[in-house]
């Protein structure tokens, strides 16, 4: 069961990724241009995520536990360090200099446009070249997908 609804999440994910521009790099880009010709069209799309995202998260947490699982993980961590502020840089420059958010790319890569595989393989290496940095020059045990 919880493969289906992961199959059916993934797929109306990439829809509505689809449907609003997000897999279109001159899009993202054109919205990302506050300062120039800003292209407004994405603005939906993310208020549309918040309004949704502030409504049905208040709602789920009312439940004693989530309807696949037997609790919720939440994230504890609430500090702003230099990691999350380096890592959001980072984040945002590539986002901002490819139009290509992670999501919306491995989406594209069935467009069988080049420039997505491209994009999908430096982030993949990117992620392998990061957890590599950290295990050998932080000395620490990399968390998240990496375990």
């Amino acid at each position: 069961m919880n493969g289906l609804v992961a199959l059916v999440s993934g797929f109306l994910f990439a829809l509505g990724l689809g449907i609003s521009g997000m897999t279109r790099p001159h899009i993202v880009r054109g919205f990302l241009d506050v300062f120039g010709s800003w292209d407004w069209r994405l603005i939906g799309v993310m208020g549309g995520a918040i309004g949704i995202h502030a409504i049905t998260y208040r709602l789920i947490l009312k439940r004693s536990s989530p309807i696949l699982g037997p609790k919720f993980q939440l994230p504890t961590k609430k500090d702003i360090d230099m990691r999350l502020i380096i890592g959001s840089m980072l984040f945002g420059l590539g986002w901002g200099w490819a139009g290509i958010c992670p999501g919306p790319g491995l989406v594209s890569v069935v467009s069988g446009n080049f420039s997505f595989l491209y994009f999908v393989g430096a982030m993949l290496v990117g992620m392998k070249m990061f957890q590599i940095f950290e295990q050998k020059f932080l000395n620490k045990k990399v968390r998240g997908i990496y375990e």
